[in-house]
């Protein structure tokens, strides 16, 4: 399914639907950061998805993780709740999402990064080396709100 992101732009189609999701914020014992190269935008990203009927936030921050990294990982604390109606996101199907996400710190307890049909890409990288790589704005702030001890962030 082809996906468009608008971030702060005034061209953005109108949202029809708010979905709850859930990132997960991976740290390795090095300091280095999860992050997967998405197929439908190219962009680098921290695992997450939408949150399933029947699962919690934090479980389906843990779920995406695996099915998207390879990595397996449990949560060790709370990022914030990131929801900016200025972040839309448009899908091939019709669909036009608000951004709403729960983001989830962790480290990983095993498993291996691993591609799939979601991430052409997945690697840990070192906080010193994420400008190196095309990260969308949101999960830039995300990150920035980690490395700056500025958590829990509610907005």
């Amino acid at each position: 399914m082809g996906r468009t992101e608008y971030y702060h732009d005034p061209d953005a189609p109108k949202a029809n639907t708010l979905i709850p999701a859930s990132n997960l914020l991976v740290v390795d014992e090095a300091g280095a950061i999860l992050l997967q190269r998405r197929r439908d935008t190219g962009q680098w990203a921290l695992p997450g998805g939408a949150q399933d009927i029947g699962e919690t936030a934090a479980q389906c921050a843990v779920r995406e993780c695996r099915e998207e990294t390879g990595i397996l990982a449990e949560i060790t604390g709370f990022l914030g709740v990131y929801s900016d109606p200025c972040h839309i996101v448009a899908y091939s199907d019709g669909e036009i999402r608000q951004q709403y996400e729960n983001t989830y710190l962790g480290r990983p307890v095993g498993g291996e990064p691993t591609v799939n049909d979601e991430a052409d890409g997945v690697c840990f990288v070192h906080p010193a080396d994420l400008d190196g790589y095309d990260i969308h704005p949101s999960m830039r702030r995300q990150i920035a709100d980690y490395l700056a001890g500025s958590y829990p962030y509610l907005g």
